[in-house]
């Protein structure tokens, strides 16, 4: 079985204070509804497992009523850290899952293809991250106001979501993570650890987090432009 593991236990605090940036309305529905109704979609997507914020479980489930979300989701409780909450999702797997895909809940225009062809090269290789070549010039300053120098980008990626692995894999990753102690931004940061390979999926699309309240006009022009190919 291959599993669906979205976190949607953050708090979003670069959108402003008592704004819960997954409850936005973008497209006609909330921004994390998008999300899910991605891996509802995707074929290979056994069950969903949604990691939320306490309190939140009743607002996922009329989400899931709303939609006519059919799949099998488990609401599982966040953690302090991303990487509790996704530890925490991983214990909630069912037996049967062998692959699991890790989805940011803000990121909410993750292709079906781009999520079905992760799970494949995740199946053959243990290890797969959405990633795209940087494309801007990048440059390093200690203080954020002086440039020290150009740093070389033709051997740089942004990572994306989704993560995707073995379940053995990214278990075994993140009991090393825990038992080092370490905060980590990214599951793949996990793998690293272990030594694992992670192979990079790219070429089906924009693939933008709402982070920033800007952010939701470009979002929702890419899921507009979808809408004929996902309206379910």
């Amino acid at each position: 079985m291959v599993s669906a593991l979205i976190v949607a236990a953050g708090k979003g605090t670069r959108m402003g204070r008592n704004i819960d940036k997954l409850f936005l309305e973008v497209a006609g529905r909330p921004v994390v509804a998008h999300t899910w109704a991605q891996f509802e979609r995707t074929k290979e997507i056994g069950e969903v497992i949604l990691v939320v914020r306490e309190g939140m479980e009743p607002a996922f489930r009329d989400l899931q009523k709303r939609f006519g979300f059919n799949k099998p989701v488990k609401l599982v409780a966040g953690g302090e850290e991303r990487q509790d909450s996704v530890w925490n999702g991983l214990s909630a797997l069912s037996n049967e899952s062998e692959i699991v895909a890790i989805q940011d809940a803000a990121r909410p225009c993750a292709r079906q293809q781009l999520i079905s062809a992760t799970i494949e090269t995740a199946r053959h290789h243990g290890a797969a991250v959405a990633a795209h070549p940087v494309t801007d010039t990048l440059k390093e300053s200690s203080d954020g106001q002086v440039i020290e120098r150009t740093i070389d980008r033709s051997k740089i990626w942004a990572v994306q979501t989704p993560q995707t692995f073995r379940v053995e894999i990214i278990r075994r990753a993140m009991v090393e993570v825990r038992q080092r102690g370490l905060v980590l931004t990214d599951d793949t940061a996990a793998c690293e650890l272990i030594g694992q390979p992670v192979h990079l999926v790219t070429g089906f699309g924009p693939n933008p987090k709402v982070t920033r309240p800007e952010d939701l006009a470009y979002i929702e022009l890419l899921l507009k432009a979808e809408a004929p190919l996902v309206n379910v």
